[in-house]
C-alpha cells in the first residue's frame, strides 16, 4: 500500500471529488462519509456546507457539527476515500446506528489497505478534536468494514436492530489518543 494522507477538501480537489464522485454512481455502492456529496450536484455549495457544518453554522435539525476530510494517494493526489467526523453523539440515531467516522473508499481501490489506514487517521484527527472514545459502526454484513474497524482496535459492543428500515448495525468503540 502506497503512502496516503488526509487533508480538508478545497476547490483545487474539484475534479478528483468528481472523478470520486462518478465512480460511485457507476458502481451503484453508496457513498458513506461525503457529507452529502453524493446528494449535491455542485461541488462549490457542497464545499460551503461541510465548512459551514464543520463549524456547527446551518445544522439541520438533528445534526452535529463535523469534519470532513479526502484521503489523498500521495504519489499522484489520486482521491481515495472520504470520511466524515462527527464532533458528538447528541443525537440518539447517531449513537445507536452512525457513530462518530463514517468513510468510503471508491470502489477500484478497495482491497489494498487503503480504509485500515484512512480510519486510523480519522482516529488521529478525531483525538485533536478532544474525542477520547469513538464510536464507529457498520452494518452487519459488511465484513471488509468490520474488518477495518477491528484493525484499528474497534472492540465490539452490541448489535443495534432498527424496525424502521430492519437493518441491524455493529457498533465498536476505539481508544483514541488526544494530540
Amino acid at each position: 500500500m502506497e503512502e496516503v494522507f488526509l487533508k480538508v477538501p478545497t476547490i483545487q480537489d474539484f475534479p478528483e471529488l468528481a472523478a470520486y464522485k462518478a465512480e460511485f454512481e457507476l458502481s451503484g455502492d453508496t457513498l458513506h462519509g461525503g457529507a452529502r456529496l453524493d446528494q449535491m450536484s455542485d461541488l462549490s455549495a457542497w464545499l460551503e456546507h461541510i465548512n459551514a457544518i464543520a463549524k456547527g453554522r446551518g445544522l439541520e435539525a438533528g445534526r452535529v457539527p463535523s469534519s470532513t476530510f479526502i484521503c489523498m494517494r500521495s504519489s499522484d493526489n489520486k482521491m481515495l476515500g472520504i470520511c466524515n467526523i462527527r464532533h458528538s453523539l447528541d443525537q440518539p440515531y447517531l449513537l445507536n446506528q452512525i457513530g462518530h467516522i463514517g468513510y468510503s473508499i471508491r470502489p477500484s481501490q478497495r482491497r489494498k489497505g487503503y480504509a485500515k489506514e484512512q480510519l486510523r487517521l480519522a482516529l488521529m484527527e478525531a483525538g485533536k478534536l478532544g474525542i477520547s472514545k469513538v464510536l464507529v459502526t457498520c452494518d452487519e454484513n459488511n465484513l471488509a468494514s468490520e474488518k477495518t474497524i477491528l484493525a484499528n482496535g474497534g472492540l465490539y459492543e452490541n448489535d443495534f436492530y432498527n424496525q424502521a428500515d430492519n437493518k441491524t448495525t455493529k457498533r465498536f468503540w476505539i481508544e483514541v489518543t488526544q494530540k
